[in-house]
Parts: structure tokens; C-alpha cells; sequence
């Protein structure tokens, strides 16, 4: 299974039979899609920064909210959260999603706001990669980000939504993300993959270039 950042909220998930592509944005966010065809887009919310589904070609399945779904030999579980620390009062609601591909389950947070409940910690329980926002402003910021990675203790952890040099918007960098996670040094990588053997043994960041 290959992951490829793509910017902001959006990964390219390739698996050995399905690709799936969470987030897509629109132009105006200053990144660039690209050609991206795929069989799968998760969509976290509503925002045209995570919503672009008219982006991707090839007549996905588009998956918009909470519930169960099955794709392509791909499982995807849908879980009600919110994209601030006031039950959606300020911004409105957020889905994260579960995604098991490949014998490998993948946790894509969204534009989560707050810290996890108990009971989200064990619904979601065992991840092997968690897509993490840290960028603050309108989502958890690098501190929150650090707790919830030791709420769920993943094997391989790769950030998003931060800011960039390609990104018309204020968000702060990753940088912060990091520090907060005590790591001094850290190289990034244009994608990724992991299969059952090679992920890690404990939790390890992992930085993808855009």
C-alpha cells in the first residue's frame, strides 16, 4: 500500500486493487491536484479545501459521512466528530475515517477540533498509520496533535494539514508538530509504503513531501 501526499487534507492511497483519495481541494487553496484518478474519495466535510470530488477523474464512489462502507475490497468506517471543541458550534461537524486496506488500517482525522472521547479512543483502537492535522487554526494545533497520538499510540504517524510555501492560507508549520513529538531531525520523502512487515514496531513520524 502507497501513500503520496497531495496537500492540505489529501492523500493518494494506492492499494494492490483499489486507489482511494481523501480530501481533494480546489484550486484555490493554492495546491494543485494534479491528473488523480481513483475508485474512492472520502470527504471529511463540506469545505472547498476537502470537498473537490470534480477534481478527480475516473467516477469515484464519493463517501461524505459517518457510516459503513465497502469498496472495491476496501472497508470504510465513518465516525461522527467535530471540526471544533464546541460540539460543532463554531465550524460545524467532521468525519474520520477508518480504511482498511491491504491488511493495513489507515485513520484519516479530517479537520478534527478537538481531542478524542474514551469511546472514540477504542472505537478507533489499533491503528497502523494515522493521517494527523497539526496545523492549528481551524483544527487541533501541534499540542492537541501530540495528545492524540499518544491517546491512540499508532505505528507510523504522517502530518497534514499545515502550512506550506504553496498554501494561500494561515496555518502554522510543521515544525511545531514536531517539536512537540521531542524529534530533533527529520527528513521528508516524496511518498511512502508500508505493507504488514515493514511497519513500524513503535510510533514513528513520517514526513511526505507535497
Amino acid at each position: 500500500m502507497e501513500i503520496t501526499w497531495l496537500g492540505h487534507s489529501c492523500f493518494r492511497i494506492k492499494g494492490s486493487r483499489t486507489t482511494l483519495i481523501t480530501d481533494p481541494y480546489s484550486p484555490e487553496l493554492g495546491y494543485s491536484l494534479g491528473k488523480q484518478e481513483a475508485q474512492i474519495v472520502t470527504i471529511s466535510h463540506q469545505h472547498p479545501g476537502h470537498s473537490y470530488i470534480q477534481g478527480i477523474k475516473g467516477e469515484p464512489k464519493a463517501i461524505t459521512g459517518p457510516g459503513e462502507y465497502e469498496v472495491g475490497g476496501v472497508l470504510i468506517i465513518g465516525m461522527k466528530t467535530y471540526h471544533d471543541d464546541e460540539k460543532g458550534g463554531k465550524r460545524g461537524k467532521n468525519t474520520i475515517y477508518l480504511i482498511q486496506i491491504d491488511e493495513l488500517s489507515i485513520c484519516h482525522l479530517g479537520d478534527l477540533g478537538h481531542t478524542l472521547t474514551t469511546e472514540q479512543i477504542e472505537d478507533i483502537d489499533n491503528i497502523d498509520v494515522l493521517l494527523l492535522p497539526v496545523g492549528g487554526v481551524s483544527t487541533i494545533d501541534a499540542s492537541k496533535a501530540a495528545a492524540i497520538v499518544r491517546q491512540l499510540e499508532p505505528k507510523a504517524i504522517i502530518p497534514m494539514h499545515y502550512k506550506t510555501a504553496a498554501l494561500k492560507r494561515t496555518l502554522e508549520p510543521v515544525d511545531l508538530f514536531i517539536k512537540e513529538m521531542g524529534i530533533k531531525e527529520i527528513n521528508s520523502q516524496p511518498k511512502i509504503s508500508f505493507n504488514k512487515t515493514n511497519i513500524p514496531a513503535s510510533t514513528q513520524v513520517f514526513l511526505l513531501d507535497y
